[in-house]
């Protein structure tokens, strides 16, 4: 027969098993709390980038961003108001020098050339006028020159004459004086005609001068025209690849305005851009490296721009291997520009931690399976180094990967 259990032995029983859950439950959290703590104050170590503190030289440098541009490429307007009749080439083809591209309606430029082609034969037929109306006028007065100088020679005679009879007593003296007025007043006259000539020769050679400087004053602007007709003509003027061409037949076209653009894809420079406060470090013929993923290419600062636009100042970048196969028109790439050298400094591997001099919070492991954070100066860089100034020394190992996830953490075990 069954027996009655007391109370109080119940209530041990019961209190027994309180506890025994209690403890078991507070030892699992405990334990869950140990194992959260554990994997989040952890990280992997396949999962950071080490770089070790050495000594070196640092060829700093300042960034900048640039873009790949044809290292030859021309625009090419329209020299005339016209509208677009046909168009021959399409952007992407292959040209060659005069391949025609487009053409444009010429008729009435073709007009005005044809009368001033007209104009031109007309005043050079007025000049060649004038060179004979001249010459006629110059020969009528040297023949009366010659006229006048007979004349003179012939009252001399008679001067002669009559002195000879005077001296005779056949003649009178004033026969003389008459014949010596006469004489003296033809030698008078003489010089007159010599000096009209010479003068009228002046006259009409700088009236010629001014004429013919007229001429081949209207012939250059003929010529100009015919250049401008001829440049109507648009065609390729060297061998290239159309980059781009105004397809819209039948659109006007004002004067200087785009009508196509011709490259040379086969070499390249790179348009860079720097913020003007950086603006005092960049200078013609100082070197710069491009960086386009992995790859870098050496090149040289062939212009910088005197102004600085939006806050930015625009440079151009020749490269020394300006046909490398990573190079693509429009890329955009990295660009740093060399400005000054430091040796035997500390440095460590330049990554995205770094945005400038300053003072940074930095991992440096700590022993084999733990990390610290550490306050570390830092000065100037390149793109592969920056400058330790104070915080490190050589032989540290400084996690140079992305830890921003961990900015809370003052120390963390490497798994």
């Amino acid at each position: 027969m069954d027996r009655v259990i007391p109370k109080e032995v119940r209530q041990k029983e019961r209190n027994k098993k309180i506890i025994k859950y209690s403890a078991i439950g507070v030892g699992c959290i405990v334990v869950i709390s140990l194992l959260v703590s554990f994997m989040r104050a952890g990280v992997q170590k396949k999962d950071i980038v080490l770089s070790e503190v050495d000594k070196g030289t640092i060829e700093v440098s300042v960034s900048a961003s640039g873009r790949v541009v044809p290292a030859f490429e021309e625009i090419i307007n329209s020299p005339i108001n016209s509208r677009i009749v046909e168009v021959y080439r399409k952007g992407g083809d292959s040209v060659n020098v005069g391949t025609p591209i487009l053409k444009l309606d010429l008729q009435s430029t073709e007009t005005e050339y044809k009368k001033l082609l007209d104009e031109e034969q007309m005043r050079g037929y007025k000049l060649d006028q004038l060179k004979v109306n001249n010459q006629t006028k110059l020969n009528d007065m040297a023949m009366q020159i010659k006229v006048s100088d007979m004349k003179l020679s012939r009252m001399k005679v008679e001067l002669r004459n009559e002195q000879y009879l005077d001296s005779l007593g056949a003649g009178t003296t004033d026969k003389v004086r008459q014949a010596e007025l006469s004489v003296n007043v033809a030698q008078l006259e003489l010089e007159q005609l010599k000096q009209q000539y010479q003068n009228e020769k002046e006259v009409r050679q700088a009236e010629m001068k001014v004429q013919e400087l007229e001429f081949n004053i209207f012939r250059k602007s003929l010529a100009e025209m015919k250049r401008t007709l001829d440049d109507a003509q648009i065609r390729s003027p060297r061998k290239a690849i159309l980059t781009y061409v105004n397809n819209q037949v039948g659109a006007q076209v004002p004067q200087g305005t785009q009508v196509a653009i011709i490259s040379d894809l086969s070499h390249f420079k790179v348009d860079g851009e720097i913020a003007d406060a950086y603006g005092d470090r960049v200078s013609a013929g100082g070197r710069a490296v491009v960086k386009i993923g992995s790859d870098k290419l050496d090149g040289i600062i062939s212009s910088v721009t005197p102004l600085s636009k939006n806050g930015v100042i625009s440079f151009s970048i020749q490269l020394d291997d300006d046909s490398n196969r990573r190079l693509r028109s429009g890329l955009k790439t990295d660009v740093y520009v060399m400005n000054a050298v430091k040796e035997d400094v500390m440095r460590i591997k330049n990554a995205s931690y770094y945005v400038g001099r300053g003072e940074y919070d930095l991992w440096v492991m700590n022993g084999e399976n733990e990390i610290v954070k550490r306050k570390v100066q830092l000065g100037d860089s390149n793109f592969e180094y920056v400058e330790v100034t104070a915080g490190l020394k050589p032989g540290d190992k400084v996690i140079v990967s992305d830890m921003t996830s961990y900015k809370n953490k003052n120390k963390l075990k490497v798994k």
